[in-house]
């Protein structure tokens, strides 16, 4: 049977994305699919709580550890010093919800670069390890996060290319849509984690910063879908996906034969 889309072209590209959003959608609605996705549901809290981390790091401020919950939740708790201005507190706070989307797009963009494909793999997998040891601090992190590493280490190691590819559109679609299953979090004011009413990260945004949380969390859905449209449009241009002309020694001469 023929195939309908050419190899390598835009429209095997895209359909790779539509199956990548179709699996990370439906998976948890099939038996024995929410074990399945389980642990890559982690991973976007993974990549949450990191952007909180990460973001403090960034501004001289101190990461002491990442908490992650069974159901799904997780802390980043870092130590900011006295004097630190209403910037660097909003940044953190904005930092964690703005990582899923970023990584994601970052995920998409290097699924358009064939020579990226296994070294993303494996540099994804050395960071989830890197972190466990330096950060993590919690049961459910221990186990989930070295699994998915080493799920991710395997594919890099032995899976054919577009393989490989698909699974790096596949987390980088996760990344994006994670923004949906966090929705009711974002434009909500406090939020209750591990027992704990606190405020949620647009909470503490609104609360250093001013203006209203909800209003806070447009401009974070905003800026979410514009990196993840923008990596989509670069990862799906025609140009970068048709493949490159043979290139001949500059001083040969070509004919072409005709029939007469």
């Amino acid at each position: 049977m023929q195939s309908l889309t050419t190899p390598g072209s835009q429209g095997e590209a895209i359909g790779r994305l539509v199956l990548a959003g179709l699996v990370v959608v439906m998976l948890p609605a099939l038996p024995f699919g929410a074990y399945l996705i389980y642990p890559f549901a982690i991973l976007t809290t993974w990549f949450h709580e990191m952007g909180h981390g990460l973001t403090a790091l960034a501004l001289g401020q101190h990461f002491e550890q990442l908490m992650i919950f069974p159901n799904g939740s997780g802390v980043a708790q870092s130590v900011v010093d006295a004097d630190a201005s209403r910037f660097t507190l909003g940044a953190i706070a904005a930092g964690g919800p703005l990582a899923p989307s970023a990584a994601g797009a970052l995920l998409i963009l290097a699924s358009a670069h064939p020579k990226l494909w296994r070294p993303v793999l494996w540099l994804s997998a050395a960071a989830i390890l890197a972190s466990v040891f330096i950060w993590v601090r919690s049961p459910t992190g221990y186990w989930t996060l070295p699994l998915v590493a080493a799920i991710l280490g395997l594919i890099a190691w032995r899976a054919k290319p577009g393989f490989a590819r698909f699974s790096l559109q596949f987390l980088g679609v996760l990344g994006a849509m994670s923004m949906l299953r966090d929705w009711n979090y974002l434009f909500t004011e406090e939020a209750v984690i591990n027992g704990r009413a606190i405020l949620s990260d647009t909470g503490q945004i609104a609360a250093v910063v001013g203006l209203p949380h909800w209003l806070w969390a447009g401009v974070i859905v905003l800026l979410s879908a514009v990196m993840t449209g923008a990596a989509l449009k670069y990862a799906l241009a025609e140009k970068r996906l048709r493949p490159p002309p043979p290139s001949r020694p500059a001083n040969v001469l070509q004919f072409k034969r005709t029939r007469h």
